[in-house]
């Protein structure tokens, strides 16, 4: 009897670990994927560029007509940087609070991501972060609500083993939508 055991068979079980302490640099580019993935984040995307053409709209306000003061335009640009340097700013806050953690110990296997730190483990399960994005150096899950207020940040540095960036892209292809 000749039995083909490549057909129907389950595929093999990957499992991908990481070994990582975050920087503010993968933080910062998780944060702008997450802003990327969420409608109100895109919409974020463009408030400095209004900020700055309102400013020069204002200035020209003023060049054009006598007795309009400049006054709105320093607010105005410095609202916009403070609008373009806030992930930034985020990752800074979220960086104090990672460094705290210790080094992240992270395996990701077709049952989910667990993540364990010096001072605690977290186990989530696929359904609990079911989309993804990638950035150059970091692998973002994201939860499903419209804001995406749940974020695993997986640097691609952290990975062990050669190949291993493919290896966590093609788990995370076969369980989660990319966004």
């Amino acid at each position: 009897m000749i039995m083909d055991m490549g057909r129907g068979a389950a595929p093999e079980q990957q499992t991908v670990e990481l070994v990582y302490e975050p920087t503010v640099g993968d933080i910062t580019q998780a944060l702008r994927a997450r802003l990327r993935a969420t409608r109100s984040g895109r919409m974020l995307r463009w408030l400095p560029g209004a900020l700055a053409v309102l400013a020069a709209l204002q200035a020209a306000l003023v060049i054009a007509g006598p007795g309009e003061s400049l006054g709105s335009v320093p607010w105005l640009l410095f609202a916009a940087l403070l609008t373009a340097a806030t992930p930034w700013l985020q990752a800074r806050q979220v960086h104090r609070f990672a460094e705290r953690q210790g080094t992240f110990r992270v395996v990701v296997s077709d049952t989910g991501v667990s993540l364990a730190t010096d001072t605690g483990t977290q186990t989530i399960s696929w359904a609990g972060m079911p989309r993804y994005a990638e950035t150059p150096d970091v692998f973002v899950l994201l939860s499903s609500d419209s804001k995406a207020l749940g974020v695993t940040m997986l640097p691609k540095r952290g990975v062990q083993g050669l190949d291993g960036a493919d290896r966590l892209r093609a788990v995370l292809d076969r369980h989660l939508t990319r966004v």
